[in-house]
């Protein structure tokens, strides 16, 4: 399992209307190489809203659909759920992926409480 890697949940959380949700693992490779039973998640959705906390990835990265990933809904999910690999992320969407995180959690730019655009 590395960082940038998609894998397919069945019934990820409750209040999901899908039975297969798509999973980005987030965690830092430290993390996920631990013996922590589980790494930070970010859940890939078709709709897509052209916010800085969402990266855009499709059927290149093994999906059926063009889709984002939603870095505002990050999920700790346990190791033992992401057993049907999807694909991963090449190092541009890495990068894409790391500035919608910094931007989602509000890291390095001036502190919080800062209001900021999500476009």
């Amino acid at each position: 399992m590395r960082r940038g890697d998609l894998y397919r949940v069945a019934r990820p959380h409750g209040g999901d209307p899908k039975r297969f949700r798509v999973f980005v693992v987030v965690s830092r490779q430290a993390s996920i190489d631990s013996r922590f039973s589980s790494v930070i998640c970010a859940p890939v959705y078709t709709a897509r809203h052209g916010l800085a906390t969402q990266v855009d990835v499709g059927p290149r990265e093994g999906l059926r659909h063009d889709s984002s990933i939603h870095c505002d809904e990050l999920k700790s999910l346990p190791k033992s759920r992401l057993t049907h690999f999807v694909g991963s992320l090449g190092a541009e969407l890495i990068d894409r992926l790391d500035h919608a995180l910094t931007v989602a959690l509000d890291i390095g730019r001036g502190g919080l409480g800062e209001q900021r655009s999500l476009h």
